[in-house]
């Protein structure tokens, strides 16, 4: 194992903070969140991720150093393939990360040794490269998780995208989530074979598991969501540590509006939003020809926010009544409007539940399905599979979310409590406590 004779402990008060993370913009967001508050308050925080996010990081004055491997926003293949419910996770692991995995651990080493060295490294749960690289350098490491789906708690057990009868069996029967818990490792316990190998070459020991424990630091390890989704587990890493959301979309400026969604949203009441985030609308189906016809039947004013493409615009004609944009800043837009539907992504949920709105949650994979139910049992959301995902039953949905004002109570509720939080100050508090401790 390394030490960290070759880097300087503190300069002073002035930390260098490396962050790393692969996935969404809902999954960068949150970073770009806390790296502007330790930019002002004076640190040099650097984000090693994907070549695609530097052209939205580095004109905000934060560090960035390109990480592998390379995601193309514009594969709808492989989108598809990681979003798919049954094999997405194993999928995105085995053929995207891990056959990468030298790469991203060569490209996070020398991120995180430039400039005289990082004070701190802080990785997500994906960014399976952080562990090995702060085990061998000795640099300090701190852990963090947007979502309670990836602690697996036995007690608080997280909906399997793959087996969702599982979530409703646990439901009625506590007791089964450590079994689902250990259904879960048994079912992966071979996927993580690439890190072992590469744990091998390096010459460390085997360590944890990669995918449930070894992601967790014993230093640190950040819970960056609201305690409305979820409370500490006895199962919990012992160094868990909920701060609440740490919110980034954009400059806050109201000109973010596309002026033509601006004007329509002055025009009239709260329209009902339709939104698949920033990843799930590349596999968009017939989502937004399906949520068109919804509004309509409802006849209530809409926001579609189809993304860059256009194979998502609705093919018929769209009533005045029905706004089509290709993106908008949710903290713009969400308060505005008076249901919002939606993929389930923590990014888009939190957001969602920011705005104390009623939803309906239309999940993919990965931690969708568990947010989903989560915000379900809030009282603030229903839920309807995509495979369901249809005119008529969505209507029928929003029709008593807009109708019945206990789902508005509860949102508003929920929205009280998460503006009591402030995820990113306490995050970054959390941070400079741990890299001055080292």
């Amino acid at each position: 194992m390394g030490t960290r004779a070759s880097f300087p402990r503190l300069r002073g008060f002035l930390l260098r903070i490396v962050f790393s993370t692969y996935g969404t913009f809902g999954d960068v967001n949150p970073l770009v969140a806390l790296c502007l508050e330790l930019k002002r308050r004076g640190h040099r925080p650097v984000l090693a991720i994907p070549e695609m996010f530097g052209p939205k990081v580095e004109p905000l004055g934060i560090g960035f150093a390109p990480v592998r491997p390379e995601q193309d926003p514009n594969d709808t293949r492989l989108i598809a393939m990681i979003y798919d419910i049954r094999h997405g996770t194993e999928t995105g692991l085995r053929e995207f990360l891990f056959p990468s995995l030298r790469e991203s651990y060569d490209d996070l080493l020398a991120a995180a040794q430039a400039e005289g060295g990082a004070d701190l490294l802080v990785t997500g749960e994906l960014a399976y490269a952080g562990p090995l690289v702060a085990e061998k350098t000795g640099i300090p490491w701190a852990s963090y998780v947007l979502a309670p789906f990836s602690y697996f708690s036995g007690y608080d057990p997280p909906v399997l995208p793959p087996y969702p009868t599982l979530a409703r069996v646990q439901e009625a029967f506590p007791p089964l989530g450590h079994a689902v818990a250990r259904f879960a490792r048994l079912v992966t316990r071979h996927w993580p074979e690439p890190v072992y190998a590469l744990r091998r070459e390096l010459g460390l020991p085997r360590g944890k598991d990669p995918i449930f424990d070894a992601k967790h630091s014993e230093r640190l390890a950040l819970a960056l969501f609201s305690s409305v989704m979820g409370t500490p587990q006895p199962d919990w890493p012992p160094t868990a540590k909920i701060t609440g959301f740490a919110f980034y979309d954009g400059s806050g400026d109201e000109s973010d509006l596309p002026p033509h969604l601006a004007a329509f949203l002055q025009d009239g009441p709260p329209p009902l939003v339709f939104t698949l985030g920033s990843a799930a609308v590349m596999n968009a189906g017939d989502f937004y020809e399906q949520s068109a016809q919804a509004a309509e039947t409802l006849g209530q004013r809409a926001v579609l926010l189809i993304g860059a493409d256009d194979r998502n615009l609705p093919k018929r004609r769209l009533p005045d009544t029905i706004c089509v944009a290709r993106y908008a800043p949710y903290s713009k837009i969400f308060a505005r409007a008076s249901v919002l539907i939606h993929q389930g992504g923590i990014g888009t949920t939190a957001q969602a539940l920011r705005a104390g709105r009623p939803m309906l949650v239309m999940p993919y994979s990965h931690d969708q399905p568990d947010n989903a139910r989560r915000v379900r049992r809030l009282g603030v959301a229903e839920v309807l599979g995509r495979t369901h995902y249809r005119a008529r039953p969505a209507a029928r949905i929003i029709e008593k979310l807009l109708s019945d004002s206990a789902y508005q109570l509860r949102a508003a509720s929920a929205a009280a409590k998460i503006a009591g939080e402030n995820g990113t100050v306490a995050a970054c508090d959390a941070l400079e406590s741990a890299a001055r401790a080292c």
